[in-house]
């Protein structure tokens, strides 16, 4: 039977670096602030510091102080140029298209501009589902909540799920649940929880065929 791939999203799918991050840092540091009560560079500091420790800024406001989740996701992901200015990874279409296999996206974003994203990149119709922040209980990867969410609601096996990811801390967890994992980076250094590595999303066929190799071989 082929995999299950299980896609991140922001810098796997597509590059969130030139619009969307600059973008949701700057309105993230601007809620912090506002709902801290404190100046721009210390709600600057404090997003970073809660991304850092908790896996995202929300999960560190929702340990530290009275929020509403669902508000702050709302105001942080308002991206109005978003199908002008979005990204994707080159050839993403066509390399979705040849994987083999179903396919999931699970991303720490909110689940509208999540479904919004690959709608903008007309990829919508490859996944079987999308597992995003509220699916979790706001608790973002690598908390193993989502990558079991994610099990149980398709009825997979871990061992027959590909996770791809830019974060290799997030490849952790999928690795320890017997997920095989592929990161997305130019960094050269692999680490245990690292299967494959690949510098651009098109290397993804070259990963497909060895695995079907592997499979014909045994």
């Amino acid at each position: 039977m082929p995999p299950t791939w299980i896609f991140d999203l922001d810098n796997t799918l597509h590059d969130a670096e030139p619009y969307i991050f600059p973008e949701m840092n700057r309105m993230m540091t601007a809620y912090v602030a506002r709902h801290m009560g404190v100046d721009e560079a210390t709600a600057n500091r404090l997003r970073v510091d809660y991304w850092r420790q908790y896996g995202s800024t929300l999960a560190g406001l929702l340990q530290h102080s009275e929020i509403d989740p669902e508000h702050f996701l709302r105001e942080t992901h308002r991206f109005p140029e978003l199908d002008r200015r979005i990204r994707p990874m080159r050839g993403l279409r066509a390399i979705l298209r040849r994987l083999p296999g179903r396919k999931v996206l699970f991303t720490n974003a909110p689940y509208v501009y999540a479904i919004t994203v690959l709608r903008a990149l007309r990829i919508e119709h490859h996944f079987d589902g999308v597992i995003a922040m509220q699916q979790t209980g706001f608790r973002p990867k690598p908390h193993g909540a989502g990558y079991r969410r994610i099990l149980a609601q398709h009825g997979l096996a871990a061992e027959r799920c590909i996770m791809v990811e830019d974060s290799r801390d997030n490849l952790v967890t999928a690795k320890r649940m017997g997920m095989r994992t592929v990161w997305l980076s130019r960094d050269l250094r692999h680490g245990p929880a690292v299967d494959f590595r690949i510098s651009r999303l098109s290397d993804l066929t070259r990963v497909a065929a060895g695995l079907t190799m592997s499979s014909e071989d045994k």
